[in-house]
């Protein structure tokens, strides 16, 4: 239990900001998801334009601090090497 008042009130900017970080990081996985099945069935085009907007949401995600820079330019990485092969 917090003895002062701030030490409460960072308490529930923790709890706010802990379920903004979730939801944002289901999100990327379930985007990341998606592109990779685009991906494996060969929809190329798709794939192209949706590899835009996931990337801006991770360079966004790291911006933000919910996930790390670095993590975010491996994942990109990572796809945009997976779509060209």
């Amino acid at each position: 239990m917090p003895q002062k008042k701030s030490a409460a009130k960072e308490i529930r900017k923790s709890k706010k900001r802990h379920l903004r970080n979730t939801g944002i990081r289901s999100e990327l996985h379930t985007l990341i998801r998606k592109l990779e099945s685009f991906i494996a069935q060969n929809k190329k085009a798709e794939a192209t334009e949706y590899l835009k907007m996931v990337s801006a949401r991770l360079q966004r995600a790291a911006q933000k601090g919910v996930i790390h820079p670095n993590r975010a330019s491996r994942k990109i990485s990572r796809l945009s090497k997976r779509l060209a092969t």
